[in-house]
């Protein structure tokens, strides 16, 4: 079996993980929005802000679903709407675990800053690569550096997703722990809020694999091209 077959085998199964995590992930987060909670996503994320004595966060409500994210340039948690003003275990989870990263950028947690500096770099990258990789690929048998390119702009973006999976996994292990030391989840909810975010943590896990194969795919293209 040659290299490039192995390849479409382990893309496969990384698609099909990734099918089987995104419907776990959604069928939890609904499963937990039924657990109400007497605090909205908002609530959360403005009691664990100020518990961790940080006064210059904004909390906004976007657009969207599972678009909550934490912006550390303008200092902002962004919640979706449904988490925004849910007030369940899931919606906690949430805002909780986006003010996790918040934690991490006021504690200077040096995976977030690592990954906040790739940001610009994986922007510029992301603008070019796609091109440079494809007509790279076309003349890799003539012009292999070109390929190279490609693929050293497309390691960034790799990089970016495995320096992204402590930062998530981390945001989590605060929000978990703050949940339940702020008693705001008893014991039995604190286990659904960490089921919640471990089935979020997995999405990432998959990508960043997913991003490995990728790179090791156009790797082999680009030796196969040196040895014709």
């Amino acid at each position: 079996m040659s290299s490039l077959s192995l390849y479409w085998i382990l893309f496969i199964g990384i698609a099909l993980a990734s099918w089987i995590v995104s419907a776990s992930l959604e069928s939890k987060f609904k499963k937990y929005s039924k657990e109400a909670l007497p605090f909205t996503g908002r609530d959360i994320a403005e009691k664990m802000l100020r518990d961790h004595g940080i006064t210059d966060v904004q909390i906004t409500c976007i657009k969207g679903q599972l678009t909550d994210h934490y912006n550390p340039a303008t200092k902002t948690v962004n919640l979706s709407e449904e988490v925004y003003k849910g007030a369940n275990i899931a919606a906690a989870a949430v805002a909780a675990h986006e003010c996790g990263h918040a934690v991490q950028h006021e504690k200077e947690y040096a995976p977030l800053k690592m990954r906040s500096a790739l940001v610009p770099v994986v922007s510029a990258a992301s603008r070019w690569m796609t091109w440079i990789l494809l007509i790279g690929m076309l003349t890799v048998e003539t012009f292999p550096q070109l390929l190279l390119i490609g693929i050293a702009l497309f390691a960034t973006t790799t990089l970016f997703s495995f320096i992204t999976l402590p930062v998530e996994i981390d945001a989590s292990r605060r929000a978990v722990n703050w949940l339940q030391e702020a008693g705001v989840t008893n014991r039995e909810t604190t286990d659904m809020a960490s089921d919640a975010l471990r089935s979020a943590a997995y999405t990432y896990v998959v990508a960043a694999l997913s991003s490995l194969a990728t790179l090791i795919y156009y790797i082999l293209i680009f030796l196969g091209g040196r040895r014709n």
